[in-house]
């Protein structure tokens, strides 16, 4: 099998002030079968042309080119559902570590790994109270600041009880989080005493901020749904839920009910196919096909990173992409919608396409079409504020054959793009 290697990003600084520099595109194919050159300036894509037509403007006016020749290129995903304080300590063999520089060190080294993927954004959940009182999102703050101009990180702050004398704490903790710079509240209602207060609780103070709200729930419990949609209602600028798998093992008629009731409270769902978290206890992955249809927005994330939960996981969009079209039966362009478009409406971005004036986010995958990307992504190449900042090279090598050779079998070689 081949070997994905994460090549180091180019050594242009991470400040941002690189994206004003001009680059080239050249040669790469999309999804509607059109093979194009695209021109990046100032952070957004400034025009998109036939093969060949801008290079012809000269090179000093393109930049930097690369060459996406065998390249399929599409708005980059993002993540919407990481763990940044537990991510990679399944390791360690003992418990989770909460030193501060630990989870700076974890947050970053999978912020890095998702990038080096394809997710240009993310969303990391973060444990405030208990042992970790505001120590790991400090850590996860810090991660930020260091990754900034390579990813865009975001920080939920989640307390674990909100109601009751033992939840005064966590509600004063949870403000001080997003004094801090948690920029989402969220939490797990299922593990409160009184799931419905903790769900008010986070409300109000995500309407004294200003905040999105980011829930964790199985959502097996479809009068619990009820109120929380009724709750949840018209808030600004919108309530996620993840990973309700739970819906999927409720009766048809009750979960199209209340798929029914979440999408008319503009409540978005943030699967996780590619397994569950620390947050919920029980797994499945959201009735995708049942929500989308009854007009919820659906996203899909990864979940657990290599931790207790998931030692496996590989935070990895394009394999959650894979496995809803794999397992539960999306077309491909749907399946990415959940990882691409629906994905940065959660996080409150705007939207990407491979056209002049929007954002030059992208991500470029060996192949020639989507299911295909899907099924075969080793190659790939990040872009992010108009700049290359990942690369991961695959090469797959075969002994001589007279087979390849006189049926001209497809085979990556070393001629990867510079």
């Amino acid at each position: 099998m081949p070997d994905s290697h994460p090549q180091p990003p180019p050594s242009s600084s991470s400040s941002g002030a690189s994206d004003t520099a001009s680059l080239l595109l050249c040669g790469a194919r999309l999804t509607d079968g059109r093979t194009v050159d695209v021109r990046l300036g100032g952070g957004r894509i400034e025009a998109v042309g036939t093969a060949g037509s801008l290079a012809a403007a000269g090179t000093r006016a393109c930049g930097t080119r690369v060459d996406l020749s065998g390249y399929l290129l599409l708005p980059a995903p993002v993540e919407p559902h990481a763990h940044g304080d537990t991510a990679l300590s399944d390791a360690t063999g003992g418990p989770v570590s909460y030193d501060p520089q630990d989870v700076q060190r974890r947050a970053t080294e999978a912020a890095l790994l998702q990038l080096g993927h394809g997710a240009t954004a993310l969303r990391a959940h973060v444990r405030v109270g208990d042992v970790q009182g505001l120590g790991a999102l400090a850590a996860v703050l810090q991660a930020r600041r260091s990754l900034r101009g390579l990813t865009e990180l975001t920080a939920v702050a989640m307390p674990r009880l909100l109601t009751g004398v033992a939840g005064a704490e966590g509600l004063a903790m949870l403000r001080d989080a997003v004094k801090m710079g948690a920029s989402v509240v969220g939490g797990c209602p299922d593990l409160d005493p009184d799931p419905t207060g903790y769900v008010q609780a986070v409300l109000d103070v995500a309407s004294e901020h200003g905040c999105p709200v980011d829930l964790h729930t199985d959502a097996a419990d479809p009068a619990r749904l009820s109120r929380l949609a009724a709750m949840a209602g018209g808030l600004r600028p919108g309530v996620t839920l993840s990973p309700c798998g739970g819906l999927g093992r409720l009766p048809s008629e009750i979960a199209s009910r209340t798929a029914d009731q979440l999408a008319a409270a503009g409540v978005t769902v943030v699967c996780l196919p590619q397994g569950g978290c620390g947050g919920v206890e029980r797994r499945g992955t959201a009735p995708v096909r049942l929500l989308r249809a009854a007009g919820v927005r659906v996203a899909a994330g990864s979940g657990a990173l290599r931790d207790v939960s998931n030692p496996v996981g590989r935070g990895d969009p394009l394999e959650a992409a894979y496995l809803l079209a794999s397992r539960h039966g999306l077309r491909p362009e749907d399946a990415y919608d959940t990882v691409s478009t629906s994905a940065r409406a959660v996080l409150g971005l705007p939207e990407v396409r491979v056209e002049a004036g929007f954002p030059a986010e992208l991500l470029a995958v060996r192949g020639e079409r989507l299911a295909g990307a899907l099924s075969l992504a080793y190659s790939r190449i990040v872009v992010h504020r108009g700049r290359v900042v990942a690369r991961t090279s695959a090469v797959r090598e075969f002994c001589d054959s007279a087979a390849t050779a006189e049926l001209g079998l497809p085979r990556q070689g070393r001629g990867e793009p510079s």
